[in-house]
Protein backbone atom coordinates (compact mmCIF):
# COMPACT_ATOMS: atom_id res chain seq x y z
CA UNK A 1 0.00 0.00 0.00
CA UNK A 2 2.80 2.35 0.92
CA UNK A 3 4.58 1.66 -2.33
CA UNK A 4 1.35 2.25 -4.24
CA UNK A 5 0.85 5.60 -2.52
CA UNK A 6 4.42 6.65 -3.38
CA UNK A 7 3.83 5.79 -7.00
CA UNK A 8 0.60 7.77 -6.99
CA UNK A 9 1.86 10.95 -5.27
CA UNK A 10 5.59 10.96 -6.02
CA UNK A 11 5.21 12.13 -9.62
CA UNK A 12 2.84 14.95 -8.76
CA UNK A 13 5.25 16.30 -6.10
CA UNK A 14 8.18 16.32 -8.50
CA UNK A 15 6.40 18.08 -11.33
CA UNK A 16 6.73 21.61 -9.93
CA UNK A 17 10.48 21.16 -9.88
CA UNK A 18 10.70 20.20 -13.52
CA UNK A 19 11.02 23.78 -14.94
CA UNK A 20 14.08 24.55 -12.79
CA UNK A 21 17.15 24.50 -15.12
CA UNK A 22 20.12 22.41 -14.24
CA UNK A 23 23.29 24.19 -13.12
CA UNK A 24 25.83 24.74 -15.92
CA UNK A 25 29.20 23.08 -15.74
CA UNK A 26 31.88 25.16 -14.01
CA UNK A 27 34.11 27.13 -16.39
CA UNK A 28 37.65 28.46 -16.03
CA UNK A 29 37.81 31.40 -13.66
CA UNK A 30 34.63 30.43 -11.83
CA UNK A 31 36.01 27.88 -9.50
CA UNK A 32 33.57 26.42 -6.88
CA UNK A 33 35.19 24.05 -4.44
CA UNK A 34 32.41 24.11 -1.86
CA UNK A 35 33.98 26.83 0.20
CA UNK A 36 32.27 29.59 -1.74
CA UNK A 37 28.48 29.70 -2.15
CA UNK A 38 27.20 28.33 -5.42
CA UNK A 39 26.38 31.48 -7.43
CA UNK A 40 24.52 29.41 -10.04
CA UNK A 41 21.96 28.03 -7.62
CA UNK A 42 18.62 29.73 -7.53
CA UNK A 43 18.57 32.48 -4.93
CA UNK A 44 15.44 33.67 -3.26
CA UNK A 45 14.74 37.21 -4.43
CA UNK A 46 14.23 39.78 -1.68
CA UNK A 47 10.83 41.26 -1.37
CA UNK A 48 10.31 44.63 -2.96
CA UNK A 49 10.72 47.19 -0.18
CA UNK A 50 7.68 49.05 0.83
CA UNK A 51 7.87 52.72 -0.08
CA UNK A 52 7.48 54.80 3.04
CA UNK A 53 7.05 58.53 3.46
CA UNK A 54 10.31 60.53 3.63
CA UNK A 55 10.01 61.10 7.34
CA UNK A 56 9.90 57.32 7.92
CA UNK A 57 12.45 56.29 5.29
CA UNK A 58 15.53 57.19 7.34
CA UNK A 59 14.66 56.86 10.98
CA UNK A 60 18.34 56.64 11.97
CA UNK A 61 19.15 60.18 10.78
CA UNK A 62 18.95 62.88 13.41
CA UNK A 63 16.90 65.92 12.69
CA UNK A 64 19.03 68.81 11.40
CA UNK A 65 19.96 71.30 14.09
CA UNK A 66 17.96 74.43 14.18
CA UNK A 67 19.83 77.25 12.40
CA UNK A 68 21.52 79.72 14.66
CA UNK A 69 19.86 83.06 14.65
CA UNK A 70 21.86 85.41 12.46
CA UNK A 71 22.94 88.71 13.83
CA UNK A 72 21.52 91.30 11.56
CA UNK A 73 24.13 93.78 10.47
CA UNK A 74 23.33 97.38 10.47
CA UNK A 75 23.03 98.61 6.89
CA UNK A 76 26.04 100.51 5.65
CA UNK A 77 25.45 104.20 5.34
CA UNK A 78 25.16 105.25 1.71
CA UNK A 79 28.41 106.49 0.21
CA UNK A 80 28.19 110.14 -0.54
CA UNK A 81 29.06 110.82 -4.19
CA UNK A 82 32.34 112.69 -4.51
CA UNK A 83 32.17 116.20 -5.84
CA UNK A 84 34.93 118.54 -6.88
CA UNK A 85 33.68 120.93 -4.21
CA UNK A 86 34.85 118.38 -1.62
CA UNK A 87 38.47 119.03 -2.64
CA UNK A 88 39.08 122.49 -1.26
CA UNK A 89 42.51 124.04 -1.80
CA UNK A 90 42.94 127.72 -1.12
CA UNK A 91 44.95 129.73 -3.64
CA UNK A 92 48.43 130.49 -2.37
CA UNK A 93 50.92 132.95 -3.79
CA UNK A 94 53.77 131.28 -5.65
CA UNK A 95 52.01 127.90 -5.82
CA UNK A 96 49.94 126.26 -8.53
CA UNK A 97 46.89 124.19 -7.64
CA UNK A 98 45.74 121.18 -9.65
CA UNK A 99 42.37 122.97 -9.78
CA UNK A 100 44.00 125.54 -12.03
CA UNK A 101 44.29 122.98 -14.87
CA UNK A 102 40.59 121.96 -15.00
CA UNK A 103 41.32 118.24 -14.74
CA UNK A 104 38.63 115.54 -14.93
CA UNK A 105 36.74 114.97 -11.64
CA UNK A 106 37.81 111.29 -11.56
CA UNK A 107 41.43 112.37 -11.72
CA UNK A 108 40.99 115.13 -9.15
CA UNK A 109 39.39 112.62 -6.77
CA UNK A 110 42.50 110.42 -6.98
CA UNK A 111 44.80 113.43 -6.54
CA UNK A 112 42.93 114.36 -3.36
CA UNK A 113 43.27 110.78 -2.06
CA UNK A 114 47.04 111.04 -2.59
CA UNK A 115 47.17 114.28 -0.61
CA UNK A 116 48.53 116.50 -3.39
CA UNK A 117 47.00 119.98 -2.94
CA UNK A 118 49.63 121.89 -4.91
CA UNK A 119 51.83 121.08 -7.90
CA UNK A 120 55.58 120.68 -7.58
CA UNK A 121 57.61 123.09 -9.75
CA UNK A 122 58.08 120.59 -12.58
CA UNK A 123 54.41 119.60 -12.50
CA UNK A 124 53.30 123.21 -12.72
CA UNK A 125 55.61 123.89 -15.66
CA UNK A 126 55.19 120.64 -17.60
CA UNK A 127 51.40 120.43 -17.31
CA UNK A 128 51.04 123.91 -18.73
CA UNK A 129 52.49 122.60 -22.01
CA UNK A 130 51.47 118.95 -22.13
CA UNK A 131 47.78 119.49 -21.33
CA UNK A 132 47.71 121.73 -24.40
CA UNK A 133 48.97 118.80 -26.48
CA UNK A 134 52.58 119.94 -26.89
CA UNK A 135 55.64 117.69 -26.72
CA UNK A 136 57.95 118.35 -23.78
CA UNK A 137 61.48 117.65 -22.57
CA UNK A 138 62.05 117.80 -18.83
CA UNK A 139 65.29 117.85 -16.87
CA UNK A 140 64.55 116.70 -13.36
CA UNK A 141 65.87 114.29 -10.80
CA UNK A 142 63.94 111.52 -9.10
CA UNK A 143 61.67 112.79 -6.34
CA UNK A 144 60.60 116.03 -8.05
CA UNK A 145 57.14 114.81 -9.02
CA UNK A 146 57.90 114.28 -12.70
CA UNK A 147 56.17 110.89 -12.70
CA UNK A 148 52.86 112.42 -11.64
CA UNK A 149 53.37 115.18 -14.21
CA UNK A 150 53.48 112.84 -17.20
CA UNK A 151 50.84 110.49 -15.76
CA UNK A 152 48.35 113.33 -15.32
CA UNK A 153 49.02 114.37 -18.93
CA UNK A 154 48.44 110.81 -20.17
CA UNK A 155 45.26 110.25 -18.16
CA UNK A 156 43.80 113.57 -19.29
CA UNK A 157 44.48 112.75 -22.94
CA UNK A 158 42.90 109.29 -22.69
CA UNK A 159 39.81 110.58 -20.88
CA UNK A 160 39.27 113.38 -23.39
CA UNK A 161 39.68 111.13 -26.43
CA UNK A 162 37.37 108.09 -26.66
CA UNK A 163 39.09 104.83 -27.64
CA UNK A 164 38.72 103.63 -31.24
CA UNK A 165 35.75 101.38 -31.99
CA UNK A 166 37.92 98.61 -33.43
CA UNK A 167 40.47 97.80 -30.79
CA UNK A 168 42.42 94.71 -29.86
CA UNK A 169 43.75 93.56 -26.49
CA UNK A 170 47.42 94.15 -27.26
CA UNK A 171 47.10 97.76 -28.42
CA UNK A 172 48.05 100.27 -25.69
CA UNK A 173 46.98 103.87 -26.06
CA UNK A 174 49.85 105.24 -23.96
CA UNK A 175 53.38 103.86 -23.67
CA UNK A 176 55.92 104.60 -20.92
CA UNK A 177 59.45 103.23 -21.32
CA UNK A 178 61.80 103.18 -18.32
CA UNK A 179 65.26 101.61 -17.91
CA UNK A 180 64.84 99.48 -14.78
CA UNK A 181 62.32 97.03 -13.40
CA UNK A 182 62.02 98.90 -10.11
CA UNK A 183 61.23 102.15 -11.88
CA UNK A 184 58.61 100.46 -14.09
CA UNK A 185 56.91 98.92 -11.05
CA UNK A 186 56.91 102.26 -9.21
CA UNK A 187 55.49 104.16 -12.21
CA UNK A 188 52.77 101.53 -12.63
CA UNK A 189 51.85 101.81 -8.96
CA UNK A 190 51.56 105.59 -9.25
CA UNK A 191 49.49 105.15 -12.42
CA UNK A 192 47.15 102.72 -10.67
CA UNK A 193 46.65 105.23 -7.84
CA UNK A 194 45.79 108.03 -10.27
CA UNK A 195 43.49 105.95 -12.53
CA UNK A 196 41.47 104.14 -9.85
CA UNK A 197 38.29 106.15 -10.53
CA UNK A 198 38.70 106.36 -14.32
CA UNK A 199 38.27 102.78 -15.55
CA UNK A 200 41.60 102.92 -17.39
CA UNK A 201 43.74 99.77 -17.32
CA UNK A 202 47.46 99.86 -16.47
CA UNK A 203 49.83 97.00 -17.36
CA UNK A 204 53.55 96.34 -16.89
CA UNK A 205 56.12 94.37 -18.89
CA UNK A 206 59.42 93.73 -17.12
CA UNK A 207 62.14 91.14 -17.51
CA UNK A 208 62.75 88.60 -14.79
CA UNK A 209 59.04 87.97 -14.28
CA UNK A 210 56.87 85.15 -15.60
CA UNK A 211 56.36 85.79 -19.34
CA UNK A 212 53.17 83.70 -19.63
CA UNK A 213 51.62 85.43 -16.64
CA UNK A 214 52.22 88.83 -18.20
CA UNK A 215 50.80 87.54 -21.50
CA UNK A 216 47.62 86.34 -19.77
CA UNK A 217 47.12 89.79 -18.25
CA UNK A 218 47.53 91.30 -21.71
CA UNK A 219 44.99 88.92 -23.26
CA UNK A 220 42.43 89.38 -20.47
CA UNK A 221 41.52 93.03 -21.03
CA UNK A 222 42.25 96.12 -23.06
CA UNK A 223 45.46 97.96 -22.21
CA UNK A 224 45.24 101.72 -21.86
CA UNK A 225 48.61 102.52 -20.26
CA UNK A 226 51.59 100.21 -20.76
CA UNK A 227 54.73 100.68 -18.64
CA UNK A 228 57.69 98.57 -19.74
CA UNK A 229 61.42 98.05 -19.90
CA UNK A 230 62.77 98.08 -23.48
CA UNK A 231 63.88 94.44 -23.66
CA UNK A 232 60.67 92.81 -22.46
CA UNK A 233 58.52 95.15 -24.57
CA UNK A 234 60.48 94.13 -27.67
CA UNK A 235 59.93 90.46 -26.80
CA UNK A 236 56.16 90.93 -26.83
CA UNK A 237 56.26 93.15 -29.90
CA UNK A 238 58.35 90.77 -31.99
CA UNK A 239 56.06 87.86 -31.07
CA UNK A 240 53.10 89.83 -32.37
CA UNK A 241 51.42 90.05 -28.96
CA UNK A 242 51.73 93.84 -28.69
CA UNK A 243 51.03 96.38 -31.42
CA UNK A 244 52.10 99.97 -30.92
CA UNK A 245 50.37 101.63 -33.87
CA UNK A 246 47.59 103.00 -31.63
CA UNK A 247 49.90 104.84 -29.19
CA UNK A 248 48.66 108.39 -28.60
CA UNK A 249 51.18 109.42 -25.92
CA UNK A 250 54.73 108.11 -25.45
CA UNK A 251 56.97 108.83 -22.46
CA UNK A 252 60.70 108.11 -22.27
CA UNK A 253 61.73 108.31 -18.61
CA UNK A 254 65.37 108.63 -17.51
CA UNK A 255 66.64 108.85 -21.07
CA UNK A 256 70.19 109.49 -19.85
CA UNK A 257 70.14 106.24 -17.90
CA UNK A 258 68.88 104.34 -20.95
CA UNK A 259 71.83 105.77 -22.86
CA UNK A 260 74.25 104.64 -20.16
CA UNK A 261 72.76 101.15 -20.08
CA UNK A 262 72.90 100.70 -23.86
CA UNK A 263 69.13 100.56 -24.39
CA UNK A 264 68.89 103.16 -27.15
CA UNK A 265 69.07 100.65 -30.08
CA UNK A 266 66.13 98.77 -28.53
CA UNK A 267 64.25 102.01 -27.91
CA UNK A 268 64.75 102.96 -31.57
CA UNK A 269 63.18 99.66 -32.66
CA UNK A 270 60.22 100.29 -30.37
CA UNK A 271 59.65 103.86 -31.55
CA UNK A 272 59.62 102.71 -35.17
CA UNK A 273 56.51 100.66 -34.34
CA UNK A 274 54.62 103.72 -33.02
CA UNK A 275 52.83 106.36 -35.14
CA UNK A 276 54.97 109.16 -36.61
CA UNK A 277 56.01 111.82 -34.11
CA UNK A 278 53.62 114.30 -35.74
CA UNK A 279 50.71 111.98 -34.84
CA UNK A 280 51.61 111.25 -31.22
CA UNK A 281 52.56 113.29 -28.16
CA UNK A 282 56.08 112.56 -26.89
CA UNK A 283 57.47 113.44 -23.46
CA UNK A 284 61.12 112.85 -22.58
CA UNK A 285 62.64 113.17 -19.12
CA UNK A 286 66.29 113.04 -18.14
CA UNK A 287 68.44 113.92 -15.15
CA UNK A 288 70.94 115.58 -17.50
CA UNK A 289 70.78 117.34 -20.85
CA UNK A 290 73.88 115.98 -22.55
CA UNK A 291 74.42 116.38 -26.28
CA UNK A 292 73.40 112.75 -26.80
CA UNK A 293 70.15 113.23 -24.90
CA UNK A 294 69.29 116.39 -26.82
CA UNK A 295 70.01 114.66 -30.13
CA UNK A 296 67.58 111.90 -29.21
CA UNK A 297 64.97 114.45 -28.17
CA UNK A 298 65.33 116.20 -31.52
CA UNK A 299 64.76 112.92 -33.38
CA UNK A 300 61.72 111.81 -31.39
CA UNK A 301 59.83 115.03 -30.55
CA UNK A 302 58.17 117.85 -32.50
CA UNK A 303 58.87 121.43 -31.41
CA UNK A 304 59.14 120.44 -27.73
CA UNK A 305 58.80 122.76 -24.77
CA UNK A 306 61.84 122.52 -22.48
CA UNK A 307 61.47 122.50 -18.71
CA UNK A 308 64.50 122.44 -16.39
CA UNK A 309 64.57 121.99 -12.63
CA UNK A 310 68.00 122.84 -11.29
CA UNK A 311 69.90 120.13 -9.45
CA UNK A 312 70.56 122.26 -6.42
CA UNK A 313 66.83 122.39 -5.78
CA UNK A 314 66.75 118.60 -5.79
CA UNK A 315 69.36 118.04 -3.06
CA UNK A 316 66.76 118.65 -0.41
CA UNK A 317 67.54 121.00 2.43
CA UNK A 318 65.97 118.32 4.63
CA UNK A 319 69.02 116.09 4.04
CA UNK A 320 71.97 116.71 6.36
CA UNK A 321 75.12 115.81 4.39
CA UNK A 322 78.39 114.52 5.90
CA UNK A 323 81.63 113.25 4.38
CA UNK A 324 84.04 111.12 6.39
CA UNK A 325 87.66 110.89 5.23
CA UNK A 326 88.48 107.24 5.89
CA UNK A 327 90.94 104.65 4.60
CA UNK A 328 89.48 101.92 2.43
CA UNK A 329 90.44 99.26 5.00
CA UNK A 330 88.39 101.04 7.68
CA UNK A 331 85.20 101.62 5.69
CA UNK A 332 83.40 98.46 6.79
CA UNK A 333 84.22 99.03 10.47
CA UNK A 334 82.87 102.56 10.20
CA UNK A 335 79.70 101.36 8.48
CA UNK A 336 79.00 98.60 11.01
CA UNK A 337 79.65 100.77 14.06
CA UNK A 338 77.52 103.63 12.73
CA UNK A 339 74.54 101.35 12.16
CA UNK A 340 74.99 99.25 15.30
CA UNK A 341 75.89 101.95 17.83
CA UNK A 342 73.08 104.26 16.77
CA UNK A 343 70.43 101.57 16.37
CA UNK A 344 69.42 102.82 12.92
CA UNK A 345 66.50 100.84 11.55
CA UNK A 346 66.15 101.80 7.89
CA UNK A 347 69.46 102.50 6.18
CA UNK A 348 70.37 102.41 2.50
CA UNK A 349 74.00 101.77 1.55
CA UNK A 350 75.30 102.44 -1.97
CA UNK A 351 78.38 100.97 -3.64
CA UNK A 352 79.59 101.27 -7.22
CA UNK A 353 80.00 97.61 -8.16
CA UNK A 354 77.87 94.50 -7.76
CA UNK A 355 80.69 92.52 -6.16
CA UNK A 356 81.13 95.29 -3.55
CA UNK A 357 77.42 95.22 -2.80
CA UNK A 358 77.50 91.44 -2.32
CA UNK A 359 80.54 91.53 0.00
CA UNK A 360 79.13 94.33 2.18
CA UNK A 361 75.79 92.55 2.56
CA UNK A 362 77.46 89.22 3.39
CA UNK A 363 79.65 90.80 6.08
CA UNK A 364 76.73 92.63 7.67
CA UNK A 365 74.66 89.45 7.82
CA UNK A 366 77.64 87.54 9.24
CA UNK A 367 77.98 90.17 11.97
CA UNK A 368 74.33 89.97 12.98
CA UNK A 369 72.80 92.85 11.02
CA UNK A 370 69.57 92.10 9.16
CA UNK A 371 70.68 93.20 5.69
CA UNK A 372 69.85 92.45 2.06
CA UNK A 373 71.29 93.38 -1.32
CA UNK A 374 69.80 94.80 -4.48
CA UNK A 375 71.70 94.56 -7.76
CA UNK A 376 71.26 93.33 -11.30
CA UNK A 377 72.24 89.81 -10.22
CA UNK A 378 69.27 89.43 -7.86
CA UNK A 379 66.23 87.65 -9.46
CA UNK A 380 63.15 89.80 -9.84
CA UNK A 381 60.94 87.83 -7.45
CA UNK A 382 63.62 88.18 -4.77
CA UNK A 383 64.01 91.91 -5.48
CA UNK A 384 60.30 92.47 -4.92
CA UNK A 385 60.39 90.45 -1.68
CA UNK A 386 63.48 92.37 -0.52
CA UNK A 387 61.88 95.76 -1.17
CA UNK A 388 58.74 94.69 0.69
CA UNK A 389 60.83 93.54 3.65
CA UNK A 390 62.73 96.83 3.67
CA UNK A 391 59.52 98.85 3.40
CA UNK A 392 57.95 96.90 6.29
CA UNK A 393 61.02 97.29 8.53
CA UNK A 394 61.99 93.61 8.49
CA UNK A 395 65.29 94.51 6.79
CA UNK A 396 67.43 97.17 8.51
CA UNK A 397 70.08 97.76 5.86
CA UNK A 398 69.61 97.61 2.09
CA UNK A 399 72.84 97.57 0.06
CA UNK A 400 72.40 98.56 -3.60
CA UNK A 401 74.04 99.63 -6.82
CA UNK A 402 73.03 102.89 -8.49
CA UNK A 403 71.03 101.18 -11.24
CA UNK A 404 69.10 98.99 -8.79
CA UNK A 405 68.49 101.80 -6.33
CA UNK A 406 67.46 104.53 -8.72
CA UNK A 407 63.80 103.63 -8.95
CA UNK A 408 63.26 102.97 -5.24
CA UNK A 409 60.62 105.16 -3.60
CA UNK A 410 60.33 104.19 0.05
CA UNK A 411 59.42 106.72 2.70
CA UNK A 412 61.05 106.61 6.10
CA UNK A 413 64.65 105.90 5.05
CA UNK A 414 66.55 107.70 7.81
CA UNK A 415 70.12 107.42 6.49
CA UNK A 416 71.88 106.97 3.17
CA UNK A 417 75.51 105.88 3.29
CA UNK A 418 77.77 106.12 0.24
CA UNK A 419 80.25 103.33 0.90
CA UNK A 420 82.01 104.48 -2.26
CA UNK A 421 81.51 107.86 -3.88
CA UNK A 422 79.67 107.61 -7.22
CA UNK A 423 81.61 107.96 -10.44
CA UNK A 424 78.88 110.17 -11.93
CA UNK A 425 78.01 113.29 -9.87
CA UNK A 426 74.32 113.07 -10.75
CA UNK A 427 74.19 109.69 -9.03
CA UNK A 428 75.14 111.39 -5.76
CA UNK A 429 71.95 113.46 -5.95
CA UNK A 430 69.92 110.37 -6.78
CA UNK A 431 71.42 108.48 -3.84
CA UNK A 432 70.83 111.08 -1.16
CA UNK A 433 67.35 111.66 -2.57
CA UNK A 434 66.31 108.30 -1.09
CA UNK A 435 66.15 110.02 2.32
CA UNK A 436 64.54 113.28 3.38
CA UNK A 437 61.42 112.49 1.34
CA UNK A 438 57.96 113.95 1.87
CA UNK A 439 59.30 116.71 4.10
CA UNK A 440 60.97 114.34 6.57
CA UNK A 441 64.51 114.92 7.82
CA UNK A 442 67.27 112.67 6.53
CA UNK A 443 71.03 112.17 6.80
CA UNK A 444 73.55 111.19 4.14
CA UNK A 445 77.08 110.06 5.04
CA UNK A 446 79.73 109.52 2.38
CA UNK A 447 82.99 107.63 2.88
CA UNK A 448 85.80 109.31 0.94
CA UNK A 449 88.84 107.06 0.66
CA UNK A 450 92.06 107.14 -1.28
CA UNK A 451 90.37 105.50 -4.27
CA UNK A 452 87.34 107.75 -4.66
CA UNK A 453 87.96 111.12 -2.96
CA UNK A 454 88.86 112.63 -6.34
CA UNK A 455 85.10 112.59 -7.15
CA UNK A 456 84.35 115.23 -4.51
CA UNK A 457 85.07 118.40 -6.55
CA UNK A 458 82.66 117.44 -9.34
CA UNK A 459 79.95 116.54 -6.81
CA UNK A 460 80.38 119.87 -5.03
CA UNK A 461 80.29 121.69 -8.37
CA UNK A 462 76.97 120.05 -9.17
CA UNK A 463 75.55 120.94 -5.75
CA UNK A 464 76.89 124.48 -5.97
CA UNK A 465 78.46 124.37 -2.52
CA UNK A 466 81.24 122.79 -0.48
CA UNK A 467 80.74 119.85 1.86
CA UNK A 468 83.21 119.78 4.72
CA UNK A 469 85.23 116.59 5.27
CA UNK A 470 85.28 115.16 8.78
CA UNK A 471 87.47 112.63 10.53
CA UNK A 472 85.32 109.91 12.11
CA UNK A 473 85.55 109.54 15.90
CA UNK A 474 87.99 106.86 17.04
CA UNK A 475 85.31 104.69 18.64
CA UNK A 476 83.61 104.31 15.26
CA UNK A 477 86.77 102.72 13.83
CA UNK A 478 87.10 99.97 16.44
CA UNK A 479 87.28 96.38 15.15
CA UNK A 480 84.04 94.50 14.67
CA UNK A 481 83.54 91.72 17.18
CA UNK A 482 82.67 88.43 15.52
CA UNK A 483 79.35 86.98 16.57
CA UNK A 484 79.56 83.51 18.08
CA UNK A 485 77.60 80.92 16.13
Amino acid sequence: MLEALKKMFGKSEAEPLAPVPTAPAPTAGSRNDGKQPDRTAPVAQPETPTVTPPEQAKPAEAAPPAPKPRRERAPKPPVKPWKLEDFVVEPQEGKTRFHDFKLAPELMHAIQDLGFPYCTPIQAQVLGFTLAGKDAIGRAQTGTGKTAAFLISIITQLLQTPPPKERYMGEPRALIIAPTRELVVQIAKDAADLTKYTGLNVMTFVGGMDFDKQLKHLEARHCDILVATPGRLLDFNQRGDVHLDMVEVMVLDEADRMLDMGFIPQVRQIIRQTPPKSERQTLLFSATFTDDVMNLAKQWTTDPSIVEIEAENVASENVEQHIYAVAGADKYKLLYNLVNDNGWERVMVFANRKDEVRRIEERLVRDGVNAAQLSGDVPQHKRIKTLEGFREGKIRVLVATDVAGRGIHIDGISHVINFTLPEVPDDYVHRIGRTGRAGAAGVSISFAGEDDSYQLPSIEALLGRKISCETPPTHLLRPVERKRP
